[in-house]
């Protein structure tokens, strides 16, 4: 008898990498297994996963078809008057650096984890959907020990998690957020998994959590907003690197537009300061297209040749934060792969009542709707920078990865990208090199272990460059599965944000 090839997944928690293991241990597929995980995120990442935030999905199919899946946050069809508005201001503590956030029944876009989870499994699951929330249901009732990576997470958004009685009954102890070793558990959240899986996303669109939701004062949301929303199959982005395709998440989300322009400003071999340099001169074409404003028009804006070759032209002649975001990859025995990208961005400080769910604030992130906070447009999906991408060779060989680390997404992904096309890095390689990151030069961030010439020639081009000790998750969480020509996976974590790879 022929032996069964094996699978690979990686994900952010150990708990939530085992959820997806188990699927694919028994035989279910890559879609199967990242639902599985997808729900365990929830109560084992619940700072990062909720089932009221939003999301894409990455399929690879084993014939070699790719497909996208968007089920990121819409914004609601109409707004609440300002005065009645639940909208307040919070500052997270980076340590280094500090940053507002915005919070309350205001900053609630309209959700679309539920939808897209049960959509994913409609088309292409093949285990029965209650038999995939098993893991996460049991979790909930016992309990998860919370990690140093997430008790961090805590500590950094203390004011959300804290924000009202509700939220601090899940996620403190008194005042203060759980710690590192402390017990997490969730049996509201347990029973929502449990009646999910058995009655389907309509639970979430227009039954009990859909009142649960509504019933927050002083937000945007109405039933109609739930009860229309959809996941949509998108066509994704396809970019050359030769010898390689990399498939990429269209627009309306930003971050693949932006990661194929990145590469193609970074030469195969290039030092840190030119992929600082290449960064840098991304963000201010980012600026230049209009992407954030018109995302289809302005990928093709983007990407057009003259402006790559405009900007291939000025950098020859220069001078040599957080959100609540994780990541899912697995390939299974068939060949199919699934990227999934979760985000609840740093959630809303409130608990739908019964549920045992914190919705997201994606309203009230800078990031996505602007400085001007209530200025967004009615009834459109929200642009991200998720990406979650599938890398395939001419031989058949693919890598599914993505990461976490909102604006740090599309510098993350690039340069791994690049260790594994242009270096022929293998995973765990790749993802570990020291990262960096820019917004807008002279600033620049780095992991201070880069040799003695790279870190001089860096600091001369960014005078105002900001070394970090060792790795941290402020460069995002890069968690990959691989499959070569053969049939053989590896997988790999990024200890960043609390990697964890299973093979088997």
């Amino acid at each position: 008898m022929k032996p069964r090839a094996p699978f690979a997944v990686a994900a952010g928690h150990r708990l939530t990498a085992e959820a997806a293991s188990e699927v694919l241990r028994a035989d279910g597929n890559a879609v199967d297994a990242v639902i599985a995980g997808a729900l365990t995120a929830c109560v084992a990442e619940p700072a990062l996963a909720s089932l009221l935030g939003g999301g894409f999905l990455m399929v690879r199919e084993p014939a070699g078809r790719v497909g996208l899946l968007d089920f990121f946050v819409q914004t609601p069809r109409r707004k609440t008057r300002p005065g009645e508005m639940d909208l307040r201001a919070v500052e997270a503590d980076f340590g280094d650096a500090r940053q507002v956030f915005h919070i309350g029944s205001a900053s609630i876009a309209t959700p679309g984890v539920a939808r897209g989870l049960w959509s994913a499994h409609e088309r292409l699951g093949l285990t029965p959907f209650a038999e995939l929330a098993e893991f996460a249901v049991q979790l909930a009732k016992t309990g998860a020990l919370l990690t140093d990576f997430q008790a961090e997470v805590f500590r950094i958004i203390a004011p959300i998690v804290s924000a009202g009685p509700a939220a601090r009954a899940l996620f403190c102890d008194g005042e203060t957020p759980l710690k590192s070793g402390a017990r997490y558990r969730n049996p509201e959240l347990a029973d929502v998994i449990e009646t999910f899986a058995r009655e389907g996303d309509r639970f979430f669109q227009e039954g009990e959590i859909a009142q649960a939701l509504l019933s927050l004062d002083g937000g945007h949301l109405s039933a109609l907003d739930l009860r229309r929303y959809q996941a949509i199959w998108r066509e994704p982005m396809v970019e050359r690197r030769e010898p390689a395709r990399l498939f990429l998440n269209p627009p309306p989300a930003l971050g693949g537009a932006l990661i194929a322009f990145a590469l193609r400003l970074i030469r195969r071999g290039a030092a840190p300061v030119e992929v600082a340099l290449s960064l840098d001169e991304t963000a201010r074409a980012r600026m230049e297209s209009g992407l954030d404003a018109e995302p289809s028009d302005g990928a093709l804006r983007l990407l057009a040749p003259d402006l790559i070759e405009r900007y291939r032209r000025e950098l020859a002649g220069r001078r040599a934060a957080l959100t609540g975001t994780t990541h899912i990859s697995a390939i299974d025995r068939r060949g199919m792969g699934a990227a999934l990208t979760l985000s609840n961005g740093a959630g809303s400080g409130m608990i739908a009542p019964g549920t045992g769910i914190m919705p997201n604030n994606m309203l009230g992130e800078e990031d996505l709707v602007g400085a001007k906070l209530t200025e967004w447009p009615c009834d459109q999906r929200l642009s991200s920078m998720m990406a979650p991408m599938t890398l395939e060779l001419p031989d058949g060989s693919f890598v599914m990865l993505g990461s976490g680390g909102s604006n740090r997404i599309r510098s993350a992904l690039a340069q791994v990208s690049a260790h594994i096309l242009d270096r022929d890095m293998r995973l765990e390689a790749a993802i570990s090199m020291p990262r960096l990151h820019v917004e807008k030069w002279p600033e620049a961030d780095f992991e201070d272990r880069l040799g003695g010439d790279e870190r001089r020639a860096l600091i001369a081009a960014f005078p105002e460059a900001r070394g970090w000790n060792g790795s941290s998750m402020f460069f995002g969480g890069v968690h990959a599965a691989a499959r070569d020509a053969k049939g053989a996976v590896e997988a790999a974590g990024d200890e960043r944000r609390d990697g964890a790879a299973i093979t088997g």
